[in-house]
């Protein structure tokens, strides 16, 4: 396998784990960032969405800071594992997990808050256990947010570059991605390279906005019809 092949099929594997991974983390977040009265709403969501606005190599510096062998989460893991989470896979998808939160959350969030409660009220009072309603109804009516936030989730972890790069490095096989080795290329002045990276990246990102439109496009002609 040549190297850009190999960079191209760890990229997809740290987009899907993380995809994965912010499936099960933030459908709970975002079920009660929809539904709490709580005054910590708003400090929590402001949590969520700092990575919308926080420069990424800012989050990821204090990542590296924080999951260091020498701090106390990385050095837990250092005993419990023998590797680091500094510069490896498992470090990225940490730093990934928490830099594409709000592109998970947020499309949850919005599409429970959609949810009519008299519909959640009317499976209660047929007799739904709050866990019923929220699997059997909630779920299914929230199907577009959650294709939204994974399309978004792996279509923005695909493109990371300051996070990835304070955390992870660039070694080859490990923690190299595509936006590190397009900056590679281009570094060593091999255009040819970085263009056909770049350019699969441009299409890849374009068809995936493409998908989140028009499924948001079809949701709309089906409020209105």
């Amino acid at each position: 396998m040549s190297a850009d092949l190999q960079t191209v099929w760890l990229t997809v594997l740290l987009a899907s784990v993380t995809t994965l991974m912010l499936l099960f983390l933030a459908t709970p977040l975002a079920w009660w960032l929809a539904n709490s009265a709580s005054r910590l709403r708003s400090i929590v969501e402001s949590l969520v969405a700092m990575p919308l606005v926080l420069p990424p190599t800012v989050l990821g510096f204090y990542l590296l800071v924080l999951l260091n062998p020498d701090s106390f989460l990385g050095g837990l893991w250092v005993r419990a594992t023998g590797d680091s989470l500094t510069f490896s896979f498992s470090g990225l998808v940490i730093a990934s997990v928490i830099y594409s939160l709000p592109f998970m959350v947020q499309p949850l969030q919005s599409a429970f808050r959609a949810v009519p409660m008299s519909v959640r009220e009317s499976a209660a009072v047929m007799g739904a256990s709050p866990r019923d309603c929220f699997f059997s109804v909630v779920l299914p009516l929230s199907r577009r947010g959650f294709l939204t936030g994974m399309v978004l989730t792996f279509a923005h972890t695909i493109g990371e570059f300051g996070v990835v790069l304070m955390m992870g490095g660039n070694i080859p096989g490990e923690t190299r991605v595509l936006s590190i080795a397009i900056y590679e290329h281009v570094e060593t002045l091999n255009y040819d390279a970085a263009h056909v990276l770049a350019l699969g990246l441009m299409s890849f990102s374009f068809m995936s906005l493409w998908l989140v439109y028009r499924m948001a496009g079809r949701g709309a002609e089906v409020v209105r019809g």
